[in-house]
């Protein structure tokens, strides 16, 4: 259902983490083994199997709970499944961050955020709509 507000949100998370692949975390300098010589390096979600697979994961959670509007508990634990992931993600980029030699964080570094936001303000509409529904149970 396009309609309620959470599915917006999943739709944002959804397109945030895809958009992760495309944009760098973070940009710095890496040492060759080889040869010794400095050079620049991207952190994106493609650049550490780990991260790839969380922001699959993430990116899957998020576009599978859009179709699952009329199962709101399950809705529920697939958010916060995607954001504990996503939180997980993010620990993860620091932790490559800090591999790199000079490494600042890109502009392209609220994505992850944005993710995590999604994913919350999901869950709170998606709760919110089964409280609602809860109380309209009551007055039955």
């Amino acid at each position: 259902m396009i309609q309620r507000q959470q599915t917006l949100w999943l739709l944002i998370s959804t397109l945030a983490g895809i958009f992760t692949f495309m944009f760098p975390f973070a940009t710095g300098e890496k040492l060759m083994e080889k040869t010794g010589l400095r050079e620049a390096a991207q952190l994106t979600a493609g650049s550490n199997f780990i991260i790839l697979l969380l922001t699959i994961a993430c990116v899957g959670i998020a576009a599978v709970t859009i179709f699952l509007y009329k199962d709101r508990k399950l809705q529920i634990k697939l958010c916060l499944l995607g954001l504990l992931l996503s939180l997980l993600t993010i620990v993860l980029y620091f932790m490559d961050m800090r591999k790199l030699l000079s490494s600042t964080p890109a502009l392209w570094a609220i994505l992850p955020l944005a993710v995590i936001i999604g994913f919350f303000m999901a869950f709170r509409g998606i709760r919110k709509d089964e409280k609602l529904v809860k109380s309209l149970n009551k007055l039955r």
